[in-house]
Order: C-alpha cells, then sequence, then structure tokens
C-alpha cells in the first residue's frame, strides 16, 4: 500500500479500495524450498528469462547481445504471457526500441552506462512524458505528463531502456493490484491471488521474466509486500534519500518538495546485488532543491560476511498474529544464520514497543492520505470516529481520527516518532540488522468486495483487513531503511520473504545481508509458467 486512499469513506464510512476485474485461470504454483532441492524445474529454456541486471549489462557491455535483441524477448514474453497475469499495463514498445537502438550505437562507440541497453519498466504512479499515469482513476485515462519523474530521467540517464508501466490499484490504496482502468493483476505463483500492492505490477514483471530491474513505492508496504508475496527483492530507502518528484498524483504539479515525512521509491529485482546497483543511480538530492547545497554520500556496509553480524529476529506483533508458515520460516532462517556464525537474539529490551510504533505510525498515516478532500468527506469520517469510540486504539479508529486531527495531536505523534526513532537508533549501536515478516500472511486470494466486509485471514483467525499493514509500520514511521529477500516457501509453493530492516541512512547494510542470504541459501526461484 502507498500514498492512496485509504480509509476513505464510503457506503462503511471508509471504502479505501476500489473493485477491479475477475482473475483468470489459475497456473500451478512452484514448489521448491529455499535451500532445498527443487521439486518442480523450470523449463531449461526459462533461465534466460531470469538473468539479473548484472549479468545483462555485462552481456550488453561484451556484446555478447544487443539491447534491440534483449528487447525484442522482453517483448515477446509478456505478450506471450501477460494475458493471464497482467502486470505491464502501458507499453511503450515503439519508443522502447528507438531508445535500445540508440544504447547499441553508444556500446559499439565504447560508451559504457550503468544500465545502458537494459530494458525495464516502472511503476504506472511514475510519470513518463507522454504515457498516461491515472494510479487507476478512470478520469484520468488520458492524462499525460509532459516530463518524466526524477527517477525515470536518471534511470535513462544512466541508459536504460523503459519500455512501459505496471499495474497498480487505485490511489495505490490496496495490498492488490486491480483497478477499473486496467484490471487485475494477478501472481505468477497462482493467478487466483494478489501479487500485493501497490506496486503488485512491478513484482509480478519481475517474478513472471518480463525484466530484471524495476521501480516502486511505498508508504505501507506497497514495495516489501509484492516482493514477499512474489518472491522477489525489494528496497524501502532511507526517508528522503531518493527524490519522489513526478511520482505525483495525476495532474498535480510534479514540483520539488520535502515529502510528507512517510513515502518513499525505490527498487525492486530479483537479486539483492541489482538493489544497490538501482539504488546508486537513483539515490540522491533533488537537483532543484537539497541538490543546490548538498551530495548523498551513504555509508558502506557494516560488514562482509554473515558470521560478522549481530542479528535481532522478530515474528510476533502484538496488534496481529503472524501465520505459522511465516513464523516458521524465520526459525529456520535463524538457525541458519546460526550455524554459519552469526550472532542471533530473539528478544531485546532495545526494541521499541511495537504496538505503540504501529499507532504512531497510523496516527502520522492518516492526516497524510486523508488531505485535500471535500469538506464533506471530513464530516463523514468525525461521524464515523464517534461511532468507533473516541478511547478506541485500533488501528482503524486511530487512522480515522486522524483525517480531522488537530495540530496539538499532529505535533504529539511527531513528537513520538522521534522518540522511536531515537531507540531505533540506539538499537542499531548492538544490532547490526532486524529481521521480521514483512506481512502477516502469504499471498491471499483476490478480494475485490467493499473493504469494510474484507477480513485477514491468519491460520483461519479472522483479523481487521487493516492490520495488513502493521509489520510494515514501524520502519517507515522511523525513516528507516528496509530490505525484503525471499527466504521460503509454504506448503503450497508460495512464496515467503523476510523484511530485514537497518539503520537510518545505512541503506548498504539490509541490502548486502540481503545479499549474503541469497548467496548463502537461495534466492528467486522462478514460478512455473
Amino acid at each position: 500500500m502507498d500514498r492512496s486512499s485509504f480509509g476513505q469513506a464510503g457506503a462503511a464510512g471508509r471504502r479505501a479500495f476500489l473493485a477491479g476485474a475477475a482473475a483468470a485461470a489459475c497456473t500451478l504454483p512452484a514448489t521448491r524450498g529455499f535451500g532445498q532441492v527443487a521439486a518442480v524445474v523450470p523449463a531449461p529454456e526459462g533461465g534466460k528469462w531470469y538473468r539479473t541486471a548484472h549479468e545483462l549489462v555485462a552481456d550488453l557491455a561484451a556484446r555478447r547481445v544487443s539491447a534491440v535483441e534483449l528487447l525484442d524477448q522482453a517483448i515477446a514474453r509478456i505478450e506471450g504471457l501477460d494475458k493471464h497475469i497482467n502486470a505491464v499495463v502501458v507499453r511503450d514498445f515503439d519508443r522502447a526500441r528507438q531508445a535500445a537502438v540508440a544504447a547499441d550505437q553508444a556500446l559499439a562507440r565504447g560508451e559504457r552506462r550503468p544500465l545502458l541497453g537494459l530494458p525495464m519498466t516502472v511503476k504506472e504512479s511514475y510519470n513518463i512524458a507522454g504515457l498516461p499515469t491515472t494510479w487507476g482513476f478512470p478520469s484520468f485515462k488520458d492524462w499525460r505528463p509532459a516530463e518524466d519523474a526524477v527517477v525515470v530521467q536518471r534511470l535513462k540517464a544512466a541508459g536504460a531502456v523503459i519500455m512501459g508501466k505496471t499495474n497498480v490499484p487505485v490511489a495505490l490504496g490496496d495490498w492488490q493490484s486491480t483497478n477499473p482502468v486496467y484490471g487485475t493483476t494477478n501472481n505468477p505463483y497462482d493467478v487466483a491471488r494478489t501479487p500485493g500492492g501497490s506496486s503488485g505490477g512491478a513484482a509480478a514483471a519481475l517474478a513472471a521474466g518480463y525484466v530484471a530491474l524495476e521501480m516502486g513505492s511505498d508508504i505501507g508496504g506497497s514495495l516489501r509486500t509484492p516482493a514477499h508475496y512474489c518472491g522477489v527483492f525489494a528496497h524501502k530507502p532511507s526517508y528522503g534519500i531518493v527524490p519522489s518528484r513526478g511520482q505525483t498524483f495525476p495532474g498535480a504539479p510534479a514540483i520539488p518538495s520535502a515529502g510528507d515525512g512517510l513515502s518513499v521509491v525505490g527498487p525492486m529485482a530479483r537479486s539483492a546485488q541489482d538493489l544497490a546497483l538501482a539504488l546508486d543511480i537513483v539515490a540522491g538530492p533533488d537537483e532543484q532543491r537539497d541538490g543546490v547545497g548538498w551530495r548523498l554520500v551513504l555509508p558502506r556496509p557494516r560488514h562482509r560476511a554473515l558470521r560478522d553480524f549481530k542479528v535481532l529476529v522478530i515474528d510476533t506483533h502484538p496488534l496481529c498474529p503472524t501465520a505459522e508458515a511465516i513464523r516458521t520460516a524465520l526459525a529456520r532462517l535463524a538457525g541458519r544464520l546460526d550455524k554459519e556464525g552469526a550472532t542471533v537474539l530473539r528478544q531485546s529490551p532495545l526494541l521499541p514497543d511495537l504496538a505503540e510504533a504501529t499507532r504512531t505510525y497510523m496516527r502520522l498515516l492518516g492526516p497524510v492520505l486523508t488531505a485535500g478532500r471535500p469538506p464533506a468527506y471530513y464530516e463523514q469520517m468525525r461521524a464515523l470516529a464517534a461511532s468507533m469510540g473516541a478511547d478506541s486504539q485500533s488501528l482503524d479508529a486511530i487512522y480515522v481520527r486522524g483525517a480531522n486531527v488537530g495540530w496539538r495531536d499532529w505535533q504529539a505523534a511527531g513528537r513520538a516518532r522521534t522518540v522511536q526513532q531515537q531507540q531505533w537508533a540506539t538499537l542499531f549501536k548492538t544490532f547490526d540488522v532486524v529481521l521480521c515478516p514483512p506481512m502477516p500472511t502469504a499471498a491471499f486470494p483476490h478480494d475485490h468486495a467493499e473493504v469494510s466486509a474484507r477480513r485477514l485471514d491468519v491460520d483461519g483467525q479472522a483479523q481487521p483487513y487493516t492490520n495488513n499493514i502493521v509489520w510494515a509500520g514501524p520502519a517507515t514511521a522511523a525513516g528507516l531503511p528496509a530490505s525484503v529477500a525471499p527466504i521460503d516457501r509454504t506448503s503450497t509453493g508460495l512464496p515467503i520473504g523476510v523484511q530485514i530492516i537497518g539503520p537510518y541512512l545505512e541503506d548498504a547494510t539490509p541490502i548486502q545481508f540481503a545479499q549474503l542470504l541469497e548467496e548463502a541459501f537461495g534466492g528467486f526461484v522462478p514460478p512455473v509458467l
């Protein structure tokens, strides 16, 4: 979920998400457990679809393949599979071919850039000059920005060939990716299930082998959730290190901004090394704002070997249960880390109170996501808040009250966040990373009912749908970097990821840890398509 209509008043007072098209027929999920022998082996030719960005860029530089050939392969893959997955919903193949031809010419001249000739897609919410940016709203299906988002500009400057955009939920406001403009995106491991949201199309495109690199965004798990659901890697950067100008609500001016204090934009890939590659390209201050006066220099990773890491593993959240499959996967990972020589602890008094951290996050999130609405909306939210009770500490109630929050309450939430940021800083003097679930469950079946009727099913126990957000909140509120890496599978073959939270501005540390996990225990495993 990202900056969105989460909590929007409707028939039940908070219609946050809109229904979309029905899912396509189901495919068989892969059944390989990470670190185990594969029970289902992808077709031999499948390997070419799953090369990393590093490998493809090396092939391009060595002239083992041309940019045009890579683009044509990607287009063929999309056209052959996407009718069942529906990930790449805005296609710009003609201009991409022109860019690929130019990249081949540059490579022939001996030019070298980090992504020169690499085909990729980006999330639909990013502005690309001449292409529609809708955020899933039919009213914006014909709106086209005149300028690329800053991140897109930087990717193109690095040589990337942008071939299209991937699907999102309406207003980027769901852990499913469905909207009335482009329909529903399906999870490549089981098309009856969500790939996550709001960067769901991005994760599905990676898992299906369309592209090796993607860009998404995150305020409520929108990078981390799809990576977890689709078995890929993602990185939520430290707040403020990647400019979001041009990842802007449709029709709104793309102007430099310090942001809302929560939302970020960041990379997704099928390898941790590619996360580092992409972050190095897109990170840095906006040249039209902070970049006038400063440059970004991030610290190196704290360690280069698993045995040197001190790790805190947590799998229990006080506000929502976590599925047994997720907790088992984390326990298995903790055991493997221990055997590798890492220092692994399962509890610490230094950890901020997760219930309070999550509630603080919701106090901050509500005012951000409910801003700019018509007056009637705020009256609806005021009435709904009253019906929930002034003392209710449910996440829904806190969020709804946030629509009409006063300055003193908003300031108090900001102070609470500052205290928690200091608590995290103290914790990271002892620990290098904190491992926790990205979400309470693995990918769930499509559910396009009214949001008030939806429930989160955790091992048969019904929870409020909003509780999907509990594991996303603490890192977001504190502005911390958090990577997601695939670590296991459920008994039915659905991917399970781990969220790796690191110290503020030390983004290289969780990414490095993800890479070490990948090298030691295995990473992305393709679905059977």
